[in-house]
């Protein structure tokens, strides 16, 4: 495996601990890089919290897994590919050609669409709406 592309929720679960971790874990592992849209950074950032919120963590333990995944952003075993006009614009035509009873919100089909725009044939999520709307996008949908 080279390079994959995980939604923020698949990134998260590198972090925190949930049923799938383990299996997303060594996925990560297996994988050269692993890529997502920048838009992870606000989204990952967002679950951690939500994590401490919750007291599924302490805030000395969410600070560092904050520090693993920054660790993971800049050594290049994560690439962040930036959130540019021509995705958004490719957003906005992909969900234009979609059926109206297809649910996906903007966060979603952002990842779908960065995917896509870089020549991956598939996105690794565990979102039902994502991987059912994964088709629209030109993109195969995978869950471990």
């Amino acid at each position: 495996m080279t390079r994959l592309y995980f939604d923020s929720a698949y990134l998260v679960k590198c972090y925190l601990v949930n049923p799938d971790s383990a299996s997303v874990r060594s996925l990560f592992a297996r994988a050269k890089t692993v890529c997502s849209s920048a838009l992870c950074l606000a989204e990952v950032a967002c679950a951690v919290h939500r994590a401490v919120r919750e007291k599924v963590v302490t805030a000395a333990q969410a600070a560092d897994l904050r520090l693993a995944f920054n660790s993971h952003v800049k050594e290049g075993s994560i690439t962040l590919i930036p959130v540019s006009e021509s995705i958004l614009q490719a957003v906005q035509s992909f969900v234009a050609a979609m059926p109206a009873n297809s649910f996906l919100r903007a966060g979603d089909a952002i990842h779908l669409a960065t995917a896509q725009h870089e020549g991956f044939s598939e996105i690794w999520s565990n979102d039902r709406h994502m991987l059912r709307a994964a088709s629209h996008f030109g993109v195969v949908g995978r869950s471990v």
